[in-house]
């Protein structure tokens, strides 16, 4: 599950059968459904939630590597293995647009915060980081600073920047203003590559998750390593901070979500 609408009734869902579906919680306007759980006997049955009313919203022509709401629960924006991205119109499953500009996998896409909502950035195995108009459908900003594949993308809380983690083991910031790289974040001793990136709620701080299993903290304005939390047994593949900021989950190829605060 990727995201959630704004009145948290819905949550999206993408993956390796090139669709994005659309989940109401808890059944959305129905009582979710229940199966009983285990063997043996019914005094050893839990109940299991099932969600019902599942609604495919988007198809692409190759995997869904990313799906978020816009700033509006009626569109969504996928990203896509085949190289494009899409908006598309929640209540009726149309395609309402497609952004053509990267000469590889799309692997992220995020909405700018800014109140007008309309601007994202998309970032790809062809190295590219590009900043989209949703209006025009046209790129604004496009770098290719990084080395290997992009595998996620995060604006800064203000809008104006935003980072990027890559497979080669960097984690870069970029300025709209400048319109330029303006900070790299890496040491010869992080050696693997980066699957999730976000910031702390001031934009002080910035976390990755790494294929060392690690989560890694930096400094954003002196751009040194603060901190490096173990605890997964496998790869860190998704974080986020949460919307208090008190603390960030991440999640791993250990089967496991880990809390930290």
């Amino acid at each position: 599950m990727d995201r959630y609408s704004s009145g948290m009734l819905t949550t999206l869902s993408r993956g390796l059968d090139n669709k994005c579906s659309v989940f109401p919680i808890n059944g959305g306007n129905s009582p979710p459904s229940t199966a009983s759980g285990g063997s043996g006997g019914g005094n050893n049955d839990s109940p299991v939630t099932t969600l019902q009313n599942k609604k495919v919203v988007a198809m692409h022509t190759s995997y869904l590597s990313a799906c978020t709401f816009t700033d509006s629960d009626h569109q969504l924006l996928t990203a896509s293995g085949d190289g494009t991205c899409a908006l598309w119109d929640v209540g009726s499953s149309q395609l309402l647009q497609s952004f053509h500009g990267h000469q590889s996998d799309v692997m992220d896409v995020a909405m700018s915060p800014d109140e007008c909502g309309n601007l994202f950035i998309s970032g790809g195995c062809d190295r590219n980081a590009i900043v989209w108009d949703m209006r025009s459908a046209k790129h604004v900003y496009s770098y290719q600073t990084h080395e290997s594949d992009i595998n996620t993308v995060r604006w800064f809380p203000s809008g104006e920047t935003f980072a990027t983690g890559s497979d080669d083991g960097t984690i870069r910031m970029y300025d709209l203003r400048a319109d330029r790289e303006i900070s790299c974040y890496k040491r010869t001793s992080v050696l693997f590559g980066v699957n999730s990136v976000d910031f702390s709620i001031s934009g002080r701080l910035v976390f990755g998750a790494y294929n060392d299993y690690l989560v890694h903290v930096w400094d954003v304005l002196r751009g040194q390593k603060l901190i490096t939390l173990f605890g997964h047994e496998n790869r860190a593949s998704c974080m986020r901070v949460s919307p208090d900021g008190t603390a960030f989950c991440t999640g791993s190829w250990d089967s496991t979500l880990r809390v930290w605060a």
